[in-house]
């Protein structure tokens, strides 16, 4: 059950293909001022009330990106991060938690976004962590990297990694 204390909790998944890919979505800033530019940020969501953080994942994944994945399969978060942010839509203290998984590949279908969700992403990419570690977009989470290289080498720590946040 998410901690009542965080004004809104996410739960997300890296998720990681064959070919040792990360799939990101691209969403604006803001899709109201398009000129403020985007980000990438791994598929997930908010988790509804009365919601566990592994079965938001799945849901998330779902909705976004066409994926169906037993919640149990998940597993336990890999990494977490939070802070405090002022949104157009709300303010106060977030957190992320995130959940790692593997398919043999998944071609994305966008069908299941929100209507407000669908005026947010922009499209999605497969990345290489060597292009993650070279690009100059805006990526988050913060210190996904070497994150993402520990996982790839099947290096999971006892408990969740602290990630900085983001905003």
């Amino acid at each position: 059950m998410p901690d009542e204390s965080y004004r809104r909790r996410s739960a997300r998944v890296i998720l990681l293909d064959d070919a040792d890919r990360v799939l990101l979505l691209n969403l604006y800033h803001d899709h109201r001022k398009p000129r403020r530019g985007h980000y990438w940020l791994t598929p997930g969501g908010g988790v509804d009330a009365g919601e566990a953080l592994h079965e938001a994942a799945a849901r998330e994944l779902r909705e976004e990106i066409g994926l169906v994945v037993a919640p149990e399969d998940l597993g336990r978060p890999v990494a977490t991060t939070s802070g405090y942010a002022e949104f157009s839509w709300a303010k106060g203290t977030f957190r992320d938690d995130f959940f790692f998984h593997r398919v043999t590949a998944h071609d994305v279908d966008p069908g299941g976004l929100e209507p407000y969700e669908a005026k947010q992403v922009i499209g999605h990419r497969w990345w290489t962590v060597d292009e993650l570690a070279a690009t100059t977009e805006d990526v988050y989470p913060l210190g996904f990297v070497p994150l993402l290289r520990d996982l790839m080498a099947g290096r999971v720590a006892p408990e969740p990694v602290l990630l900085p946040w983001h905003h």
